[in-house]
């Protein structure tokens, strides 16, 4: 079974999970949170494998390369050249955080390219584990199947979710949310009858075809609701769903991992880019 190691992302506990197995680290998380992650590793990695690059998932893989000079970083081909040169993904972003970048995710350091694996889907990697390409959430977003625990790292294609709580959020952040692509992707992880989930945000949970359904839902609803509320309305009423759900202090834990301004702007993206290719046709 693997460890799951709280980075306590900005003093909060139950926000960032990164997970320690076999001499593999998976989504480091961001540098801000990087202390925490050493002082809790139990051996040095010989392998990183990020989800996506999104910043709160791979934003200390750099500075950790520097930390471990012999440890390969595996990504999808679509975020490889992003962590080799980061300048693109940082300004992108530095619009949607501005200020705050520092804080939240501390130095983004470029990755060596001779340290980077660039995957596709479909390979079978050091260590026994089964890669498949999972859009949805981002283009870039890969999931990771252990043949040997039988456990699925699933980044952010699987929700956000706090236990002892079932509530799930399907986070959309900007730019690239794909709802149909997403639900194909959570039918190909439900393909592996995976014996657990392991979510960034937040543990492992082995209720999984309950949760898929969950994040399906999820989806389904954010969805639609984006599509015929404004964006003050949207984030009011997320906010408020996930207010009824869980207590005050999960419901802050959430709201930090999936920021409810963000998921709402994800979602009219995605509407926007429907509407321009209807029009095309």
């Amino acid at each position: 079974m693997p460890r799951a190691i709280d980075v306590e992302h900005l003093g909060r506990r139950r926000v960032i999970c990164v997970y320690e197995t076999a001499g593999t680290i998976v989504d480091p998380g961001p540098t801000s949170s990087l202390d925490t992650l050493l002082e809790n590793l139990e051996q040095e990695p010989q392998a990183l494998l990020l989800t996506h690059i999104h910043l709160d998932h791979a934003g200390g893989t750099g500075v950790l390369c520097r930390r471990f000079p012999h440890m390969k970083v595996y990504v999808h081909a679509r975020g490889a050249r992003h962590l080799a040169d980061p300048t693109k993904l940082l300004a992108s972003a530095r619009r949607l955080y501005g200020d705050d970048m520092d804080r939240l995710w501390g130095e983004v350091a470029p990755v060596p390219e001779d340290r980077i694996v660039a995957l596709s889907g479909g390979e079978r990697i050091e260590g026994g584990f089964q890669v498949a390409h999972t859009p949805g959430h981002a283009s870039h977003h890969v999931s990771y199947y252990d043949e040997v625990t039988g456990d699925a790292y699933v980044g952010d294609v699987c929700g956000v979710r706090l236990a002892p709580h079932e509530y799930v959020i399907a986070p959309t952040p900007p730019p690239d949310v794909d709802v149909e692509a997403w639900m194909r992707s959570l039918d190909l992880v439900a393909g592996w009858s995976p014996r657990a989930l392991c979510l960034t945000h937040f543990g492992r949970f082995e209720d999984v075809g309950a949760h898929l359904e969950r994040v399906r839902e999820s989806l389904a609803l954010r969805s639609e609701r984006a599509r015929t509320l404004e964006p003050d309305a949207f984030t009011e009423w997320t906010m408020a769903e996930t207010r009824a759900a869980v207590d005050f202090e999960t419901a802050e834990a959430l709201f930090q991992a999936a920021v409810p301004g963000d998921q709402g702007a994800g979602l009219r993206r995605y509407w926007d880019r429907r509407a321009e290719q209807e029009a095309v046709r």
